[in-house]
């Protein structure tokens, strides 16, 4: 064997075991932002679970407000249905944009519904309601931590993703750029609605 034949060989093998170790990078930082997302999924859960419950919990006391804990429900439901798809495809953009409208439209009722809570000092003394809307207050927090984690992750991948020379194991292998979570209104940037009384 040639000496040009052997360094030839050790070149190819070397490029080898690094286009192993890239992909193997991006197979890795693809299932750290996917279980990221997992995290969020968690905490939107326990979010759409509160909500029906806090919702039965004022029912009594807001008989006159039928309107506003309809579209908490309904809001819900869909922002719920989208959680489902994104959750099975954390991956994909439109999934995520679908989301964020649904959570955004959810947004507008829920805090129509907090600030009818917060205005009737009944409802303010129930325990059940109160201790529902502090788990509330508490999950939104944790969705925003989990949100934030997941776009560090994301954030992790396209760097990765977008750098060269690892952009070309990228391209070849498949790997696409993922998407952020925008911000949406926390609990405390939402704006309290007005209420008629």
């Amino acid at each position: 064997m040639s000496s040009g034949l052997i360094l030839s060989m050790i070149v190819l093998l070397a490029a080898t075991a690094w286009c192993v170790v890239v992909f193997n990078r991006f197979v890795a930082l693809r299932h750290r932002y996917q279980n990221a997302y997992a995290q969020i999924d968690v905490q939107l859960k326990r979010r759409y679970d509160l909500i029906p419950n806090l919702v039965a919990a004022t029912k009594a006391y807001l008989a006159h407000e039928r309107q506003t804990l309809e579209a908490v429900i309904s809001a819900r439901q869909r922002a719920s249905d989208a959680s489902e798809v994104a959750r099975r495809r954390p991956h994909d953009g439109n999934a995520l944009v679908a989301l964020e409208a649904a959570e955004t439209t959810l947004a507008s009722p829920l805090s129509r519904l907090m600030a009818l809570v917060e205005q009737y000092p009944a409802l303010q003394a129930d325990d059940t309601v109160h201790r529902l809307t502090e788990e509330l207050r508490t999950t939104e927090n944790r969705i925003a931590f989990a949100r934030q984690a997941f776009n560090d992750q994301v954030m992790g991948y396209n760097i990765e993703l977008e750098s060269f020379p690892a952009s070309l194991v990228a391209t070849l292998c498949g790997f696409r750029r993922a998407n952020t979570l925008r911000a949406t209104a926390s609990a405390q940037e939402r704006h309290a609605v007005p209420v008629a009384l």
